[in-house]
């Protein structure tokens, strides 16, 4: 590619107003900045080299420092997305990290969680199994499973065929729950007045 060509991608690219990456401990944090520029990516029908480039053109502070230890171990003229997304991951997002959220994901119950906080993590946690997230069936199953026994049995009588009913279904029914268990405690029962006898 030359560099008047080279140049415009960059200019297309920085007009994008993309976030630029310093570095830090949060796999969420990580995996957010890769999708947000995966998604520029893929607006701007980006060549893999050109994807590499503009990643690394992003990377400031200790992410920067980082990298030019980083790339000493890489071909740079070959290095594809992929191979970029291996070296960054090893480094912000180890493969211990992601199957410690694979183990919690596998393991998450609604519990004492809200609805709205069960489906957020459900949403975050199942990006990282995509055997699950990437099977419409096993993914409305592992759901279910998760549910609260009350909301799961509640959420079954609607007969859910997909994720998107069957989490409709449940907010529903949670909100439901919540309903009833302010009026469970938030009015007194009715007690009849206690008259004393008089003799």
């Amino acid at each position: 590619m030359g560099e008047a060509q080279t140049e415009a991608v960059y200019e297309r690219f920085r007009r994008m107003d993309p976030k630029e990456f310093s570095g830090t401990t949060g796999p969420m944090i990580v995996e957010r900045w890769i999708k947000y520029i995966k998604m520029i990516f893929a607006f701007m029908e980006l060549q893999d080299a050109d994807r590499v480039r503009c990643a690394i053109f992003l990377l400031t502070g200790d992410a920067r420092l980082w990298w030019e230890s980083a790339s000493v171990s890489v071909n740079l003229q070959t290095l594809s997305w992929d191979g970029f997304k291996e070296v960054f991951y090893s480094k912000y997002f180890t493969e211990e990290v992601r199957s410690k959220l694979t183990r919690e994901f596998m393991t998450l119950r609604q519990g004492d969680n809200s609805m709205a906080d069960f489906v957020r993590k459900f949403e975050r946690g199942c990006h990282f199994v995509p055997l699950i997230a990437n099977d419409a069936w096993e993914n409305l199953r592992h759901f279910m499973v998760g549910l609260r026994t009350i909301l799961r049995s509640d959420v079954m009588v609607a007969g859910p065929t997909t994720y998107t009913v069957a989490v409709s279904r449940a907010l529903a029914a949670g909100k439901d729950q919540m309903d009833i268990e302010v009026d469970r405690h938030g009015k007194r029962p009715y007690q009849a007045p206690c008259l004393e006898e008089s003799f």
